[in-house]
């Protein structure tokens, strides 16, 4: 399966200088697939992965003695039995995490061996760069990996000669219906790559509700592992009850929801664990629609909390397949929890807020665009009807409004409508719209 991350892992191989690779991203995104079938296999005449986690005796006595890189290179020669080529081989240390003195040794391969295409990858350094200060920063070269976004999911189920038609003419309605049942799929399946490879292969939905499970097991058993036994409960309290935010007017996460009479001092830890591990993205409220940058703006005492992954937040929240299939009475039950987390999801490479007025009036996402403030409201089907956005928009005169929903594409006012199963054109469709308003 083709991943929009390999085009950044092929510049860096490219360049001049490089330092070593470090590939983030949370447990099952498909990291070491992505560095070692695909990039490694592919690009590499010969690939070396030091599979760092439950290291063997040997491997952990070798960094925890002289980490110079050439005894490194040496010793794993021998281990291997084969040749690393400075520029032939690809050498992978995964996760990392595991062995801290192997994450160190970066620094030393990017002053001394910068001559070695070295690549790192772990699923929890978010949470481990937080804890340590000795990482070597300035001397990595970081890429994130996220789960397969809509785009990608299309590219699976091979429609991606779909997307390029598209994009070069993204007013073209013959593909409407095939992209909505894509996207239906999509919000029931996610994007974690293991699963999207089961459900394109065998369409069994016992199956893939089994393998989301797995992956949501194996989440909360790093609790443990690298938490103390109070700070695991408190993340794992956290975790399991996401869905149940969404489930409430205007979805403010509030402390209580996780248990009677919790208070922020209690759960802000265990909060910014899940963060930082990747497993779920906090959306602050900003107290402005018109003034730049917005994280200047930001209430310090209201966000909200999303997970990771459509399709493994519908087998937490444990919302039956044929529900969320069933468009109309998935988003009105849950008051547009999957919706928001679609679309939250395919702005992954953004910073998004969000923004509440008087009475119930929300934008689910703002997000800035260079020196502009852009509302995106979500809809989850036809009616789109909004007194929130109407509002917004009467206050603070945005030069653009964004709104994603089933209806076609259309520009209207200064408002554009984008379906939701094009959602994978947002960043085309707002750079042509703003050009033309120019």
């Amino acid at each position: 399966m083709q991943r929009r991350a390999l085009s950044e892992l092929l510049a860096w191989k490219a360049m001049e200088g490089r330092s070593p690779l470090l590939l983030e991203g949370s447990r099952q995104v498909g990291k070491s697939y992505l560095l070692e079938e695909v990039f490694g296999k592919g690009h590499y005449d010969n690939v070396v992965r030091v599979n760092l986690q439950n290291a063997t005796p040997q491997l952990k006595e070798l960094f925890e003695g002289s980490i110079e890189p050439r005894r490194i290179i040496a010793n794993l020669e021998l281990l291997y039995d084969t040749k690393i080529h400075p520029s032939q081989t690809l050498l992978i240390f995964d996760e990392i995490q595991d062995v801290p003195r192997a994450l160190t040794s970066l620094k030393y391969f990017s002053e001394e061996a910068p001559e070695y295409h070295l690549a790192a990858a772990g699923s929890l350094l978010g949470v481990f760069l937080q804890q340590q200060s000795a990482f070597p920063v300035g001397k990595v070269h970081s890429v994130k990996l996220e789960p397969m976004d809509f785009e990608e999911f299309c590219w699976a189920n091979g429609r991606r000669d779909i997307i390029e038609s598209l994009r070069q003419d993204s007013s073209n309605r013959l593909f409407d219906e095939l992209l909505l049942d894509l996207f239906r799929q999509y919000s029931v399946v996610g994007g974690m790559p293991q699963v999207v490879k089961s459900w394109i292969r065998h369409h069994d939905t016992e199956h893939m509700k089994s393998l989301q499970q797995n992956i949501l097991n194996d989440y909360i058993r790093d609790f443990s592992k690298y938490t103390t036994e109070l700070q695991a409960t408190r993340i794992r309290q956290v975790f399991e009850t996401l869905p149940s935010h969404f489930a409430k007017s205007r979805g403010k996460f509030v402390f209580g929801a996780v248990k009677t009479g919790a208070r922020a001092r209690e759960f802000e830890l265990a909060i910014e664990w899940l963060v930082h591990a990747g497993l779920i993205r906090r959306v602050w409220r900003v107290q402005t629609g018109e003034k730049i940058p917005l994280k200047s703006y930001i209430d310090q005492t209201a966000f909200k909390l999303y997970f990771l992954d459509c399709g493994l937040l519908r087998q937490l929240a444990d919302v039956p397949p044929a529900v969320v299939m069933d468009t109309s009475a998935v988003f009105s039950e849950m008051g547009g929890l999957f919706a928001e987390q679609f679309v939250l999801q395919q702005l992954h490479s953004r910073q998004a807020y969000y923004w509440t007025g008087a009475s119930t009036a929300e934008i689910e996402f703002i997000t800035q665009e260079k020196a502009l403030v852009v509302p995106i409201e979500v809809k989850s089907g036809n009616n789109v009807k909004s007194k929130s956005l109407r509002s917004f928009r009467d206050k603070y005169r945005p030069q653009l409004a964004i709104r994603f929903s089933l209806k076609g594409l259309e520009l209207n006012n200064g408002l554009l409508n984008i379906p939701l199963y094009h959602s994978f054109l947002f960043e085309d469709l707002l750079a042509s719209t703003l050009s033309t308003q120019e």
